[in-house]
């Protein structure tokens, strides 16, 4: 199963793809992730992406094209997941022609869908520890003890890119140049939007009920 999951940023695809994961046996492919993972290793792919990041704008196409194919490259048998990948039209166009040349294509897209002011309060409202990488939130996901990582005890903090202004900026950016790749996969394929307002179970629930189908196929 190749599939793509579509949505703005703090729509909740991080922990959907977990839970698709576990359910289906696909690689998560999570193109923030592999970001991060690069800048924290100081490759010269994280720094180049870095202040892109902080500011809260899309890394250039090349960077991300280039990073994500190799990486589909190493999945296994099973498939995968993108995550936050394709970002542009111009990636989205770039993926296929990838796939493409390796006799594949993507099986299903799924696009969250979500109110712009759930996501400010859910994004600004995170916490994460610098140590384990564990994610937390002052309303929603709190620790055992206030700021304070349950895992190793390290001090929780807020990555530059949750901060509002970030925040506000990436779903501009998100409207501007990430929507429209609804449009150009809408095109020539179906796209299944889910309601991703309410609970993690609750939108899980919707995304299971069009995976199994196709799991099942």
């Amino acid at each position: 199963m190749r599939m793509i999951l579509l949505g703005a940023p703090g729509a909740g695809k991080g922990t959907q793809c977990k839970r698709i994961v576990a359910r289906y046996g696909l690689q998560h492919l999570s193109s923030g992730d592999i970001l991060r993972s690069q800048r924290a290793a100081g490759t010269e792919l994280g720094k180049k992406a870095g202040s892109f990041m902080d500011s809260g704008a899309l890394v250039p196409d090349k960077i991300i094209v280039e990073m994500m194919i190799s990486e589909i490259e190493k999945a296994p048998e099973a498939g995968f997941i993108l995550d936050g990948f394709p970002r542009t039209v111009n990636q989205a166009i770039e993926l296929d022609k990838s796939l493409a040349q390796c006799g594949q294509d993507i099986d299903i897209i799924l696009n969250l869908q979500i109110n712009d002011q759930i996501v400010a309060e859910r994004m600004t409202g995170r916490r994460s520890c610098p140590k384990c990488g564990a994610v937390y939130h002052i309303k929603n996901l709190k620790p055992k003890v206030d700021g304070i990582c349950d895992n190793d005890g390290t001090s929780l903090i807020q990555r530059p890119d949750d901060s509002l202004d970030v925040v506000t900026n990436r779903l501009k950016t998100y409207h501007q140049q990430t929507k429209p790749v609804e449009q150009c996969y809408g095109n020539n394929r179906a796209i299944y939007n889910i309601d991703a307002n309410g609970s993690a179970d609750e939108v899980s629930t919707l995304i299971f009920e069009q995976l199994d189908v196709l799991a099942k196929a």
